[in-house]
Parts: structure tokens; C-alpha cells; sequence
């Protein structure tokens, strides 16, 4: 395993994250493809075997179901201080107006609730899940950055929001001496790079260490286009996000592919490297649902792309709707 910082901060984590929203069982949230427990730990185990040390996960995944499964079984499998644990916090958690959001009722309420679920006393990084226009950005502001002080959280991060919208949280937080958010989670991969026009060279300049989620386009990526998993039957937010170039798309994942022959390797390591090789990129955070593929997955920190393979994978893109916000 290779280790990196995380963003500007002191904090170390595995080149790789293993991404927990396909934990908890199927019937309790959206999402019809999750595992359930026993698979769940399972994933958890190797993850850490293998010297994955920074897990991610969120209050809404599966309801809070995978919180209480990444917390029992690193419990069991790691000790609490060689791991590093990210949540977040935004999405509907409780009937009523105040039932999600990011007011200062709602991240205290739900902070707790995370750290019970997580049995654990801190959270190393406390993400933002999305931007809460309803709620005045310095009470949001100076609620995460009392969850800093009183030791709740180690770490601030956000996630999926214009560039606009990060700089002026950022330039708040500098103005008025609060704990600063250190990394942006976004959706980003050799399908959807929109991220690159105005995030990340904002993030580059201010050095925010960038942790990109779907980093395989949710799986497509890592099959032939027409290739269909369980998964994506089920998985009505990737059918969402994806399609909307589909022509140009079927291109890149068959760039994937030719890369994938040459190198000898899975189409899935192909596609890390290339997220991996943005200097921004702190990790990709890997949603694998299976320990074989979790192995391969990893393998990816060990293929290096030449400057043919990079142009090779990306002439073909086409800019896109930015979705996922």
C-alpha cells in the first residue's frame, strides 16, 4: 500500500479509500445492489489487510446501516487510532423541516448520531455532503468548527458543490479563524471530468487534498459498455448520472479497454491509475462489493500510464451537464 496526506493536513491515509455506501442491508435504503452484514465485514477485513486505512461512509447510506457495520467490524479488524474514518452529514435523517439540512440543530443532532452509530468518540474527517442553501453558511460554518473544538471531529471536508460556492466558504472560514475544510469529495473519472474547469484548480491553489468518488463511473469503467451488472439494473442514480453522451462515453470505456489489453490488466486498474495520476487527487475511494474485486481494484497503484495511454483515454471526452450536486 502507498500512503499520502491528506490534503494540506498532518493526517496519512492509504492511497486508496474503501467507499462505504454499498453497505447495509438492501431492504432499509435505496440502493437494492448493498451487502449485507456478513459480506460487508468481510470486504472490511481484506480492506485492511491489505493496508487500506481511510474508510468512507455517511449518515444516509442505508439509513445509517453502514456506519454500524464500518464501526463493529474496524472495532474488531483495526485499532481506532491506525484508522481514519470519514462521514458526513446533510441528508434527511428525520421527518420534519428539521429532519436534515446543515443548521447548527441538525449537525449536532446528527453528529451524535454518527458517533454512536460509529461507536467511536471522533470522526477524523466530517464531510459536508452537499450545500444547504436554506442555512446561513457562518452558522454552518461555526458549528463544524465547534464539533473541531470540543473534539468531536479531527478533521473538516465537503463535498459536491460549485467552485463559487468552496471559495466562500473558505475565505469565511480564513476570516474568522475557523477549522478549515481540507479536502473536497467529488464525482470524477475518465467519463465525468467537469470537476477540472474551476474545482480543481481551485483546490490545487489553496491545497485541499481532492477524494474522488465514483472514480469507475459506478463499474462502467470496468466492463465493456454493454457488459451489465446487477448493479447497474438497480442502480437508478448511475442510470441518472451516465448516458447523457452516451456515443462519446462507449468510446472512452473502449480506450479503457485497449489500454486494459496492453498493459495486461483490468479495465478497473486502468481506470484508478488515471484518477490516481491527477496531481490534485489525494485518493479515489473505491465502492468494490466483492473481496476479488476489491484485490484488483488496489492493483491499480502499481500501473503507471504513459503520456500514449493518457492521450489514448482522453481525446475522446466531451464536456458533460454537471450533475451530482
Amino acid at each position: 500500500m502507498r500512503y499520502v496526506k491528506l490534503g494540506r493536513s498532518g493526517a496519512t491515509i492509504s492511497a486508496v479509500g474503501l467507499g462505504c455506501l454499498s453497505f447495509g442491508d438492501p431492504h432499509r435504503g435505496p440502493h437494492g445492489w448493498t451487502l449485507r452484514e456478513e459480506e460487508a465485514r468481510l470486504l472490511i477485513r481484506r480492506a485492511v489487510e491489505l493496508g487500506i486505512n481511510f474508510f468512507d461512509t455517511a449518515n444516509v447510506y442505508s439509513n445509517g446501516d453502514s456506519e454500524r457495520i464500518l464501526g463493529q467490524a474496524l472495532g474488531e479488524y483495526a485499532r481506532r487510532e491506525e484508522v481514519v474514518i470519514a462521514s458526513k452529514v446533510h441528508g434527511e435523517m428525520g421527518p420534519g423541516p428539521n429532519g436534515w439540512g446543515l443548521s447548527r440543530k441538525h449537525i449536532l443532532w446528527q453528529v451524535e448520531e454518527s458517533l454512536r452509530r460509529l461507536g467511536t468518540d471522533y470522526i477524523d474527517l466530517y464531510q459536508v455532503h452537499r450545500w444547504d442553501a436554506s442555512t446561513p453558511l457562518e452558522e454552518t460554518l461555526a458549528a463544524l468548527d465547534q464539533l473541531v473544538r470540543d473534539g468531536k471531529v479531527r478533521y473538516l471536508g465537503a463535498s459536491s458543490m460549485y467552485a463559487w460556492q468552496f471559495s466562500r466558504a473558505l475565505c469565511l472560514q480564513r476570516e474568522h479563524g475557523l477549522a478549515p475544510f481540507i479536502t473536497m469529495q467529488d464525482h470524477y473519472n475518465l467519463i465525468y471530468r467537469e470537476e477540472e474547469r474551476e474545482m480543481y484548480p481551485l483546490c490545487l491553489d489553496q491545497g485541499i487534498g481532492v477524494l474522488a468518488y465514483s472514480p469507475l463511473a459506478r463499474g462502467r469503467l470496468a466492463r465493456p459498455w454493454d457488459e451489465v451488472s446487477r448493479r447497474r439494473v438497480q442502480d437508478t442514480l448511475g442510470n441518472a448520472l451516465y448516458g447523457m453522451q452516451e456515443a462519446t462515453d462507449r468510446r472512452i470505456t473502449d480506450a479503457v479497454g485497449q489500454v486494459a489489453q496492453t498493459h495486461e490488466v483490468s479495465r478497473a486498474q486502468v481506470g484508478l491509475a488515471w484518477v490516481l495520476a491527477h496531481p490534485v487527487v489525494s485518493a479515489p475511494l473505491i465502492g468494490a462489493t466483492s473481496v476479488s474485486h476489491l484485490e484488483d481494484d488496489v492493483g491499480a497503484l502499481d500501473l503507471e500510464l504513459t503520456p500514449e495511454d493518457l492521450d489514448l483515454l482522453e481525446e475522446h471526452y466531451v464536456p458533460h451537464d454537471v450533475v451530482g450536486f
